[in-house]
């Protein structure tokens, strides 16, 4: 749950709102495979709910004011600029993040777990 406190008062985001918004979003770029677990929670989770899409699966969103960082862990397609995939995706999600919520995204991670055909 992020917290900003403002003259008005305090507005509470939750964190799947991020993930279902980053989870559209990453998973609209040319070149993205899938995501991939990003931790034990979400490995658990897929094994025994045996899904395999979650749009929160690999994102990981952390707050600092008002400043917020982003781990993303995906899977690419063979054959792609891995490069020029990592930056679409760093533009189209900060630009998205910023543009829903008015808020500073300050750094996003992108952990490219594996490769698919």
């Amino acid at each position: 749950m992020i917290k900003i406190e403002n003259h008005l008062g305090v507005i509470e985001i939750n964190d799947s709102y991020f993930s279902d918004l980053i989870g559209h979003t990453v998973t609209a770029c040319f070149g993205v495979a899938g995501m991939a677990n990003s931790g034990a929670s979400q490995g658990l989770r897929a094994f025994f709910f045996r899904r395999r899409s979650y749009l929160d699966q690999g994102v990981n969103v952390r707050s600092n004011g008002t400043d917020l960082t982003i781990d993303l862990h995906i899977f690419v397609t063979y054959g792609v600029n891995i490069s020029a995939i990592v930056d679409s995706i760093v533009n189209k999600v900060r630009y998205t993040v910023e543009q829903a919520t008015d808020l500073a995204v300050k750094k996003i991670n992108v952990f490219v777990d594996g490769i698919k055909e």
